[in-house]
């Protein structure tokens, strides 16, 4: 594992008072343990423009922004083939359940956005 990452595992785990012999943190570790610099910094773009999609969000969403509505859509739904993906792979209630409720969630946007989008604000 690369020392940085190892090193502020350890941190993280010592602030969060988390066992690290725990069987969970250890299935983690050995997961993060695969994670060479490619990958580190592949996942730090990914974080860094997921970050930014939810503070353009959140910003617009504040500002009553009606951009802002459909791109939460756009976001929310966006997930939905990444579920699907997980599905086929492996089914199990848990998944299918998530993905459910996703759906839920856009369906009831998409209603709640063409329900107000008459509304002066």
């Amino acid at each position: 594992m690369h020392k940085d990452v190892a090193a502020e595992i350890a941190q993280w785990l010592d602030a969060l008072r988390v066992d690290p012999h725990n069987h969970y943190i250890q299935a983690l570790i050995e997961k993060l343990g695969m994670v060479d610099d490619r990958k580190l910094k592949a996942l730090s773009v990914g974080t860094f423009f997921y970050s930014a999609l939810f503070f353009t969000e959140g910003v617009g969403l504040a500002l009553r922004k009606t951009w802002a509505e459909y791109l939460t859509i756009i976001s929310t739904a966006s997930l939905l083939p990444l579920e699907l993906y997980e599905i086929a792979k492996r089914a199990d209630a848990a998944r299918i359940i998530v993905l459910l409720a996703n759906i839920a969630i856009v369906v009831y946007l998409v209603i709640e956005v063409r329900r107000t989008r008459h509304t002066p604000q």
